[in-house]
């Protein structure tokens, strides 16, 4: 829809990862450094991690579009729970090979492919993508295929991509300290920064085709950092969800009012959410307090467990908490920019009063025309009044639906 108003080729902010709007940030160079010195060792694991939504997967398939014309063999698979036999299975099939229905059939079958490739000088390379899926057993499979050599030269090389919690059984597991000794290089993916946002949202917007409409205003960068953390998945479907508005309201620019309706319409479906899934279980809804939207704006763990504190009893009389407003910080603040922003335009705005009245003191024979300007711009003057109420009505609306009562 929003790809057809604005005149873009293609829709500039896809979840699903693909390399042709790859974005070289400065986490990510220093990932491909790390995976190119690993790469020239032509051994052992090279390990990238990071946050759900960094950009593991895109970064590997950047790399292997990078190595399509050298003489290596990619093998490409993505886990979910497997066991070790199961995993040589996937691997076998990656590579084109049969491997057959067992864990014997399918580590026979692999090295008899990778001593045919390394006949003719070829080498092959396993990506392995979620490896926090993994159990011990798999991983320790993964090892052993590094094992496998031609001539002295190892058959396989291995990449590893997993999130925080593989990062951390491979540092503290010592069922993994094999495994461990065979890393040569490892890189941690971390969120963007904040001057990064900028480029990086243009750069997707030029490879889908735009050529300057919707206008980005440059409000946006500061509430856009602040609401995604500088992770590229949440910045895209923030800049879907922009977009999509900027469509339905057939407006030239996106601004800060636009983004604070956004994340307010995020938060909400966040929070619906969370809803319905206590509401399928009540033990779980009571331990959420009822509420899993309020869970949501404080910002507590998916769980919605107690805090540090627990339920130990205290000897003080505690302080009711506030009521929940329904926001989050970074909503909080968005909503402060698409104020700020407003604020801007009403001291413009006022200053250009100022001058039309003294050039109408000035110029009465211009009287007419200065009549014109001066309906022009208490005409501004509404519609900024209609966007501080609409903002407004936002807010109630959520502080509302955060103090609202429980059934009894």
């Amino acid at each position: 829809m929003f790809d057809q108003h604005y005149d873009l080729a293609q829709k500039p902010f896809r979840l699903t990862p693909d390399p042709a709007f790859y974005f070289e940030s400065r986490t990510h160079r220093k990932a491909l450094s790390y995976l190119s010195y690993g790469l020239d060792e032509r051994e052992g694991f090279i390990v990238v991690t990071g946050p759900a939504g960094t950009g593991k997967t895109i970064l590997a398939a950047h790399l292997q579009g990078r190595m399509a014309a050298q003489e290596v063999t990619v093998g490409h698979i993505v886990t979910s729970a497997l066991d070790d036999g199961q995993v040589l299975a996937l691997v076998a099939r990656s590579f084109g090979v049969d491997g057959g229905g067992d864990k014997v059939s399918a580590l026979g079958a692999i090295e008899r492919f990778l001593n045919r490739l390394a006949q003719k000088s070829g080498r092959a390379l396993l990506i392995v993508d979620e490896a926090q899926n993994l159990s011990t057993g798999a991983l320790e499979e993964l090892r052993m295929l590094t094992n496998l050599q031609f001539d002295g030269r190892p058959l396989i090389q291995v990449i590893l991509l997993g999130e925080d919690g593989f990062r951390s059984a491979l540092a503290h597991s010592p069922a993994l300290e094999q495994l461990r000794q065979r890393v040569i290089a490892s890189h941690h993916l971390q969120a963007m920064e904040q001057d990064e946002i900028e480029a990086y949202v243009f750069h997707r917007l030029t490879r889908a085709g735009w050529r300057g409409r919707p206008v980005i205003d440059h409000t946006l960068w500061d509430g856009l950092h602040a609401a995604s953390g500088g992770n590229p998945r949440k910045i895209n479907q923030i800049m879907t969800r922009l977009l999509l508005l900027g469509s339905i309201e057939e407006a030239d620019r996106l601004d800060g009012r636009m983004l604070a309706d956004v994340l307010a319409e995020l938060s909400q479906d966040a929070c619906a959410h969370k809803d319905a899934e206590a509401s399928g279980n009540a033990a779980t809804h009571e331990m959420q307090g009822g509420d899993g939207c309020k869970s949501f704006a404080r910002g507590e763990g998916e769980e919605g467990g107690p805090s540090e504190t627990g339920d130990q009893p205290t000897t003080h009389e505690q302080t009711p908490a506030p009521p929940d407003s329904g926001l989050t910080d970074a909503h909080l603040e968005a909503i402060e920019l698409a104020f700020a922003e407003r604020d801007r335009h009403l001291s413009t705005l006022r200053d250009q009063l100022e001058r039309v009245s003294r050039q109408q003191a000035e110029q009465p024979e211009l009287a007419e025309t200065v009549e014109r300007r001066l309906d022009d711009l208490e005409a501004g003057l509404e519609e900024h009044e209609r966007s501080l109420r609409h903002v407004l009505q936002m807010m109630i609306e959520y502080f509302e639906s955060g103090t609202q009562a429980e059934p009894a």
